[in-house]
């Protein structure tokens, strides 16, 4: 071992599910920003089902120096009951994100979706105390937002901001894991939801196993909205018959950033601590530009935040055609045909 060395730290990772070629113009910002921009010390894996292209594993297999980014094939998770109640029909694809439970390769994982952008280094995450460090089974992540600002149709009726966990916080203890207020069992069951797009967890065959197991079985599957947040959070919950003692440790949200708090909740919202945004719903790339042709700032109320991304967007294009090292390869013809292709460009 050499010097420096330390055999017995915890092998950490974050992960992320691609199933399609389309899901790349965000990948690649998100892995620029998290591995280059803001060095994270750990691999990107990403889950790959039988779906993914053989070029887009191409792509992903060359684009960053060996080991920072580990493709993985999964198989993926289908519910045997049929689902009734989702938001989104492309949520059946969900549940195999939960697959980041059987890389057990790795002590510590940090499951991601690829439609964020890193902002500042948040490798401090694998060090939390309450997800790591405490008896029982453990799952940290940020509160889901019940307020249904655009008022979607397929949400639930419950979801109003008097029942969001969001509502009652306010900075600065809102931006801090050791101030952060915890739901408890008399919280309604909305202000305990979870949004899924950071999920700090310990993989463990076991638990894998148990959730299919549950997936195929619970008679509350079919009516999730948000299959494997709600599932999740169900889960992972206290109960006095679970012996294995499992919980969920709220996070911050400036981890898991939900681009519309910035505008449903200016309380906790402060755009230096954001350190982790996650472009939920319409997605900047297929909007493209605030303020240009197709996307004019006055019709784009997350144009500042959609802005973020495309000056991203922008430096990771600037340092593939200059060839700066360490950062994201891919050749001009993959570029336009898996990358622009998806993209909003005008």
């Amino acid at each position: 071992m050499s010097i420096g060395d330390d055999s017995s730290a915890p092998r950490c990772a974050w992960a992320t599910l691609l199933t399609s070629e389309h899901l790349l113009p965000g990948l690649m910002v998100f892995a620029h920003s998290l591995l280059v921009q803001h060095a994270s010390a750990h691999p990107l894996v990403i889950m790959a089902t039988a779906k993914l292209s053989p070029r887009a594993r191409s792509i992903l297999s060359s684009m960053l120096p060996s080991g920072r980014l580990i493709i993985r094939d999964i198989d993926p998770i289908y519910p045997t009951s049929i689902a009734t109640g989702l938001a989104y029909t492309r949520f059946n694809e969900v549940w195999t994100k939960l697959r980041a439970f059987s890389l057990t390769e790795f002590s510590r994982v940090a499951l991601v979706d690829s439609d964020m952008l890193v902002r500042h280094n948040m490798d401090d995450l694998f060090s939390d105390p309450f997800v790591f460090g405490t008896e029982g089974e453990w799952i940290g992540a940020s509160w889901a937002c019940t307020c249904n600002p655009n008022r979607i149709a397929t949400y639930p009726e419950e979801w109003i901001p008097a029942n969001c966990g969001f509502t009652p916080q306010c900075l600065p203890e809102a931006a801090s894991s050791s101030t952060i207020v915890q739901p408890d069992e008399s919280t309604p069951r909305p202000a305990r939801l979870i949004n899924s797009g950071l999920v700090l967890l310990t993989p463990s065959q076991a638990t894998m196993d148990e959730m299919v197991e549950a997936i195929n079985t619970d008679p509350r599957i079919p009516e999730y909205r948000f299959p494997d947040q709600d599932f999740l959070a169900d889960f992972f919950s206290p109960q006095p018959s679970n012996p294995r003692q499992r919980n969920i440790r709220y996070l911050p949200y400036k981890y898991n950033a939900l681009k519309k708090l910035r505008i449903v909740h200016p309380n906790i919202w402060d755009d230096e601590v954001a350190t982790n945004v996650h472009y939920i719903l319409d997605k900047p790339w297929t909007l493209g530009r605030p303020g240009g042709r197709v996307n004019t700032e006055g019709k784009d109320p997350d144009a500042v935040v959609h802005g973020w991304w495309w000056s991203a967007f922008d430096d990771v294009q600037k340092a593939r055609v200059d060839g700066a090292k360490g950062c994201i390869k891919v050749a001009e013809e993959d570029w336009k045909d898996c990358v622009e292709k998806y993209m909003t460009l005008d």
